[in-house]
């Protein structure tokens, strides 16, 4: 049986337990910037804690929710 054979069968049972395919696109952690990018990121996660205007903010115009 032929490799495009197999994949068809293959995703013809997925199919018929109701399953579809997906596809996904995700960062190259292999590029030349991800590494900057990320260290980039992580400091703006990481300050976000210390600037809690925006959470305030986020609070005060928060309805309770029945809590």
């Amino acid at each position: 049986m032929a490799v495009r054979e197999r994949v068809s069968a293959y995703r013809a049972r997925m199919r018929a337990q109701g399953l579809r395919p997906v596809q996904i696109w995700v960062p190259d952690v292999r590029s030349p910037g991800f590494a900057d990018e990320a260290r980039r990121q992580s400091a703006l996660v990481a300050a976000a804690d210390r600037a809690s205007d925006d959470m305030d903010f986020v609070e005060a115009v928060s309805d309770d929710w029945g809590r």
